[in-house]
């Protein structure tokens, strides 16, 4: 029966039918058709409430809050601009500030779409003066975003947390070294990708004296802006509040300095973020409480055993058994979006990650660069067409420079967190004594 069950959530997803139905249709086969099991409503129903009766939740509403604050604020344009002063005078340099823009506007906000919404908003027009290929800047931007997903705070490792009942500032930990690296790797696959390019300008080399002029003026500017990533991560890290706290302070930061020290954010753009945020939410919190009861059933059907089954049937090596999960979550990523794929998945694939001896933490990290992963592989690839449409740019023109980034950067991430769980556990033994 519970093939059957697997069956009906593919078919549903597939044909496009909402999540958070697809996941109760599952259910819902379980519950009436699932044999002499005996489910009942009235047990799973309240079973769904009870989970979701949780703390850590309310951050994810706060840092959606606090994306569309920090976008409507004009606050990633400073932080653009400051950049800018580095990295803005060299061939492809714009591409790097992009990057690293979208690497520190994604700290505070944790969502791929806010941050490329925002980013990607003040960066096309530039990217297009200066002659860059529009696929390649659309390209460049949608794997830049996905880089808020790594660099934490982020709500899919909130909600993998609050499922696996693991540590929420240790699953942030985790992805922080792939964070670094993927943006270290976009900055450098962009430069040699426009080696050749005849059509990327050279911006104008500035001196040393015009470079410190510059960064007093815009760094001055920045400091704002700067100071909200400052508060989140520094009060985070250095445990002085939890991540629902650190999200609340952003919210409330984010609202003076977007309204009184840029002039961005308005009462009506204030109202607008609150709405925004809440249905956003709204069917997070829907789709969290359908995926709670399937995923109680597909346990109580004892699919991690079957699953862990069909992995020994291959091999009996840990190691090769990592990489049949990879590939799972790689295909789930192409065909939902990533707290879907987090949601559906922990509560199956932990019990096998438990059996292989492998640290829950490094797990942490493995689906964290998968889900970010899937968020730009077709046919799903949400964030990949959302650059296409912010850019105005055909698909067929972002998918060649696309799979060229996914190939040199993303993929070397994936293994590397993968099979080095040292690399990857390295800053949650530092911080929190994790074991190796």
């Amino acid at each position: 029966m519970v093939y059957i069950a697997i069956l009906i959530l593919m078919a549903t997803l597939v044909l496009g039918v909402p999540v958070p139905v697809s996941f109760m249709a599952s259910a819902a086969w379980l519950v009436f058709f699932g044999g002499g099991a005996g489910y009942s409503s009235s047990q799973l129903l309240p079973y769904g409430y009870s989970q979701m009766a949780s703390v850590p939740l309310i951050a994810i509403f706060l840092f959606i809050m606090a994306g569309g604050l920090m976008e409507k604020g004009k606050i990633g344009e400073k932080v653009i601009d400051l950049v800018d002063v580095f990295c803005g005078s060299v061939k492809g340099g714009l591409g790097v500030v992009g990057a690293i823009s979208c690497a520190l506007f994604g700290s505070v906000t944790g969502a791929a779409c806010a941050t490329l919404s925002c980013i990607g908003a003040i960066m096309f027009p530039r990217f297009d003066r200066e002659g860059y290929p529009k696929g390649h800047s659309a390209a460049l931007m949608a794997n830049a975003a996905l880089l808020g997903l790594l660099i934490p705070p982020n709500a899919t490792l909130i909600i993998f947390a609050w499922i696996s009942g693991q540590s929420v500032l240790a699953c942030f930990l985790s992805t922080v070294s792939a964070g670094v690296l993927v943006t270290i790797m976009l900055s450098l696959a962009n430069i040699w990708l426009l080696r050749d390019n005849p059509t990327v300008l050279v911006a104008h080399k500035r001196t040393p004296s015009e470079k410190l002029k510059l960064f007093r003026e815009r760094g001055f500017q920045a400091i704002p802006a700067l100071l909200l990533p400052v508060i989140v991560l520094g009060s985070i890290y250095g445990g002085v509040m939890t991540p629902t706290e650190a999200s609340a302070v952003a919210v409330v930061y984010a609202i003076p300095v977007g309204m009184f020290v840029y002039r961005g954010l308005t009462l009506r753009g204030l109202w607008d973020c609150l709405i925004d945020a809440g249905v956003t939410t709204g069917v997070i919190m829907a789709m969290l409480y359908s995926v709670t009861m399937l995923g109680r059933l597909y346990i109580l059907e004892d699919l991690p055993g079957k699953m862990l089954h069909f992995f020994y049937s291959i091999s009996r090596n840990r190691w090769v058994i990592m990489g049949m999960i990879n590939v799972f979550l790689v295909i789930m990523g192409m065909l939902m979006d990533d707290i879907s794929v987090v949601v559906l998945t922990t509560p199956v694939l932990m019990p096998i990650i438990a059996q292989l001896g492998f640290s829950p933490i490094h797990y942490a990290a493995v689906v964290g660069v998968n889900t970010a992963l899937g968020c730009i592989t077709p046919p799903c690839a949400p964030v990949l067409y959302l650059a296409g449409r912010l850019s105005n740019t055909p698909i067929d023109q972002i998918m060649k420079p696309a799979m060229w980034l996914i190939l040199l950067c993303w993929l070397p991430a994936l293994i590397l967190t993968a099979y080095f769980p040292k690399w990857v556990l390295f800053l949650p033994h530092i911080v929190l004594g994790i074991p190796w």
